[in-house]
């Protein structure tokens, strides 16, 4: 009795080793229509045994392409797709470069501070561009509330908004209120027990 252990490594295990029997017995078809049967229908088995993946897109492109890699790129037939080609196979995905801006207050975030800099880019005053600074700097007492979980007084929010837009947003505090701090530390509060209860719940669920 041959154990699997004793036979060649497998190119892809999730298949088995009777899917790759499949494909070495379909390199060894001299008839090239054959072979492209053949082919066909080792493509179906391996579709049938991932069926919640048919909804992925491109998903028999995927399994010839598999074909193709358990075959070594030895298999001579008119493939419905363009495979991909062995020397693409292992080669590293480009080099995603890393965001090395600085943030000035990490505790609001770089979203914000592009938020910000759109803000500024309202070259006149309105009800639009009042809305949104509002929004802003309330966000950012929030933002600054969660981080540091003590009162914050308005003018703190204002000075550093007039900061980070570099002096182009000034508001006055008789026009610009802000939510309470209280408020908003009991809705944070509100939300932290919130998750707290999910979590137990699903815990108690198992």
């Amino acid at each position: 009795m041959k154990y699997n252990t004793e036979g060649k490594k497998l190119v892809m295990p999730e298949y088995g080793r009777n899917i790759q029997n499949m494909v070495d017995y379909c390199l060894a078809i001299e008839d090239r229509t054959e072979r492209k049967r053949c082919a066909d229908t080792i493509i179906n088995i391996m579709g049938n045994m991932f069926p919640h993946l048919r909804d992925v897109n491109d998903f028999k492109h995927i399994l010839w392409d598999h074909l193709a890699i358990m075959a070594d790129f030895k298999l001579d037939i008119d493939y419905p797709y363009e495979i991909i080609k062995k020397e693409d196979l292992h080669s590293r995905p480009p080099r995603i470069p890393y965001n090395n801006s600085r943030i000035r207050y990490r505790h609001y975030g770089k979203t914000l501070e592009l938020m910000i800099d759109k803000a500024t880019g309202f070259e006149e005053e309105g009800e639009e561009k009042k809305q949104l600074v509002n929004l802003l700097a309330n966000h950012m007492k929030k933002s600054f509330l969660t981080w540091n979980k003590e009162s914050v007084d308005d003018r703190k929010i204002f000075k550093d908004l007039e900061e980070l837009s570099k002096g182009k947003i000034v508001l006055d505090e008789e026009v610009y209120k802000l939510t309470e701090s209280r408020d908003i530390l009991a809705r944070n509060n509100n939300n932290t027990n919130n998750n707290n209860n999910k979590k137990n719940y699903s815990r108690k669920g198992r």
